[in-house]
């Protein structure tokens, strides 16, 4: 854990910066399902914004499918990267995508569909390549999902578990925002610039190492342990923040 600055430091104005954001918990506020998530409007002006004043080195590395962030971020087209990395929409729209074997996904599906059914208020987000388990709604089941999830990755050793807040993702192993964000980095517009990546979650813990071994600035944004070298209390602190570098870099 690296030791904590509440003070986010100021952005040169002359400087290169390459940007890269999760989105719930970052910009868009937990919300009980998935579904009910959304980045508000003056929020997606801003980004805009910020795009434009780096030429476009702004993108979205987040644990939802690239269709959810496309939709949640309408009408921007920016570079994304979706569950967690295992799908990759680079600046010139290229996509590359994982895949796990039809008859892993199926049986994967079956199971996973089948024991959730035992446990109310907990909801499967199938993502072709990743499936994550949630129970924000039903918190009781903790125990039950991560066994449950811990016996899904014994069973298919192709996958490993990406803990979160209120959910537990199966993913392929490989898979994560740090490799997303070195990616992104060896590309233009991001390449030779300094990468910014705020996060909140377990998952963004691989994108702060990746950003930090570049020397770059990593936010977290919420309580808990970190790599991050930055922190912000809240969402709402995320949007103030983005405004007040848009003014520093006007």
């Amino acid at each position: 854990m690296n030791t904590q600055n509440d003070e986010v430091p100021p952005l040169n104005k002359e400087g290169r910066y390459a940007f890269f954001f999760d989105v719930d918990g970052t910009l868009a506020a937990i919300q009980p399902r998935p579904d009910d998530a959304f980045i508000p409007h003056p929020v997606i002006a801003s980004l805009k914004r910020l795009s434009a004043s780096c030429d476009g080195a702004v993108a979205l590395v987040s644990g939802r499918p690239i269709s959810e962030l496309d939709a949640l971020s309408a009408p921007l087209h920016f570079p994304l990267a979706g569950v967690h990395g295992a799908e990759r929409r680079d600046a010139r729209d290229n996509v590359e995508r994982l895949s796990l074997p039809q008859e892993v996904a199926s049986e994967l599906t079956a199971r996973l569909t089948g024991a959730m059914a035992d446990m109310p208020g907990t909801q499967l987000e199938a993502k072709g390549m990743a499936f994550a388990l949630h129970y924000r709604r039903a918190e009781h089941y903790q125990q039950a999902i991560m066994a449950l999830a811990q016996a899904m990755t014994e069973r298919f050793p192709m996958l490993v578990l990406q803990p979160g807040k209120c959910v537990v993702e199966l993913k392929p192993k490989g898979v994560n925002k740090g490799a997303a964000i070195a990616a992104f980095m060896q590309q233009s517009p991001f390449a030779g610039r300094t990468p910014v990546f705020l996060g909140d979650d377990l998952t963004d813990e691989a994108g702060f190492e990746a950003v930090n071994a570049r020397e770059g600035i990593t936010i977290k944004v919420g309580e808990g342990d970190t790599q991050a070298d930055y922190r912000l209390p809240d969402v709402n602190a995320v949007y103030h923040w983005l405004e007040n570098i848009l003014l520093q870099l006007d």
